[in-house]
């Protein structure tokens, strides 16, 4: 390889010396990140030992602070200054690291007998994707992806790091299509990058318990194998549940530690756990391989991590990090979650009221859902993107469409009596067009 930084070189040697198969997953970008014993290294000692005069970090202070505009922090009611305009450490606050750590222990119980990572923080899932990208994937990787997809995938794995996108069939009947996954992973080549998102966007889907469980066989199958994979969480959407036949937790703690060639990550954060979109506030979580010493893999890793983050966007917000460090430790967090949940709930199960009329069938089938913010329709004898510039011009009505034959629906923004408007409006678009 060209160019390796010494220190780079450093970190290889520990991952390849406790997990070869770790190292081997590693992209040549991955190979070759490192965080620098810089401005930031030397600013991190500074702030422990200098202790009479520290001229080091780039930021303005004044008094025991950092300098603040009255117009600035005038908005910031119950946050200091220092938590708010100060800088956050590359690799996010430790203390809310240390708190996210213990939400998902708290919420996953799979994970309580793994071993895993503590939190890196991300400038939210986009960010945490393209971290997964810049550490794993190199141009002509198979990128395995279930068919109903965010689109940001191919953009990240394939636009932006050459990487190949393959797909399988999302749904067999009223099910995750497992075999599929199975057939796609055993078919596949030697390293692969599996992406799983529960729930799934743009369906709605979670998986009940089993299918999870036949997940994890296939996977543990593959690896068997030979198949050296990255089994990548997506969990932006965790925790908003509708139905209790699916699963309670995330999947990733079924793929933490589960072979010596799987290794995972989890992707999630407060954006729409704690409805904070804005904030822009995630976190990425690894799982290593059993086997050697998971503290040496997983320390070296966080420190590619972190020079990826400090060569991307040097450092995630300080404030954002703050107001969802103030919310977990609010006494009244969970009550407030579980009444936002309810209200997603209740809007959930008007949707299904509506759509499955049988006036309605004719015209569209439900792909299943009871997840998350979304919900789709394959629509019969009409072009879905036609049907969205139809319902768009005629009725005013935006939806989402995708493919030739789908349309998306979040009704996590429609109140509960937009919903059945909304699903009329489109069965008379549906009307217009095939009259025309």
């Amino acid at each position: 390889m060209r160019r390796v930084h010494p220190l780079a070189i450093e970190l290889n040697e520990k991952i390849r010396a406790e997990s070869p198969v770790t190292y081997g997953l590693l992209s040549e970008r991955g190979r070759k990140l490192y965080f620098p014993k810089g401005i930031l290294s030397q600013s991190a000692e500074a702030k422990e030992k200098a202790n009479r005069f520290n001229a080091t970090i780039g930021e303005a202070t004044e008094g025991n602070g950092p300098m603040v505009l009255a117009s600035v922090i005038a908005h910031v009611k119950d946050i200091s200054p220092a938590d708010a305009v100060r800088y956050a450490p590359v690799q996010g606050r430790a203390d809310l690291r240390e708190a996210w750590r213990r939400k998902l222990l708290a919420e996953n119980p799979s994970l309580r007998a793994r071993t895993f990572s503590l939190p890196i923080v991300t400038h939210a899932i986009t960010h945490g994707l393209a971290l997964v990208g810049d550490l794993f994937v190199d141009p002509g990787d198979c990128v395995l992806i279930p068919d109903m997809l965010w689109d940001n995938y191919a953009l990240n794995f394939e636009t932006r790091l050459g990487g190949v996108v393959k797909t399988f069939s999302t749904y067999d009947g009223e099910s995750f299509n497992v075999p599929a996954m199975r057939a796609a992973l055993l078919a596949g080549p030697a390293k692969q990058i599996l992406v799983l998102n529960f729930p799934n966007n743009p369906t709605g889907y979670m998986p009940t318990p089993a299918e999870v469980v036949a997940m994890r066989d296939a996977v543990l199958e593959a690896a068997r194998a030979g198949k050296r994979l990255i089994v990548v969480c997506d969990d932006a959407y965790f925790g908003l549940l509708f139905d209790d036949g699916a699963i309670q937790e995330s999947p990733f703690g079924y793929f933490a530690n589960l072979h010596e060639n799987v290794l995972a990550i989890k992707l999630d954060g407060a954006t729409k756990e704690l409805f904070v979109w804005g904030l822009r506030c995630g976190f990425l979580t690894i799982a290593p391989p059993p086997g050697g010493k998971s503290d040496v893999v997983l320390a070296a890793l966080e420190r590619k991590l972190m020079g990826a983050i400090r060569a991307g966007i040097s450092n995630c917000t300080s404030l954002s990090q703050s107001i969802v460090l103030s919310a977990l430790r609010a006494p009244s967090i969970g009550a407030e979650r579980r009444e936002k949940l309810e209200i997603l709930k209740a809007r959930a199960a008007r949707v299904r009221e509506v759509v499955y009329r049988a006036k309605y069938r004719p015209l569209w089938d439900v792909y299943p859902f009871n997840a998350g913010y979304f919900m789709c329709i394959r629509v019969k004898g009409v072009d879905a993107e036609k049907l969205r510039l139809q319902l768009l011009e005629k009725y005013g009505v935006g939806v989402i469409s995708m493919g030739a034959t789908d349309i998306r629906v979040a009704f996590s923004c429609l109140e509960i009596g937009q919903i059945e408007p909304l699903f009329e409006c489109v069965a008379d678009a549906i009307g217009d067009l095939k009259a025309s």
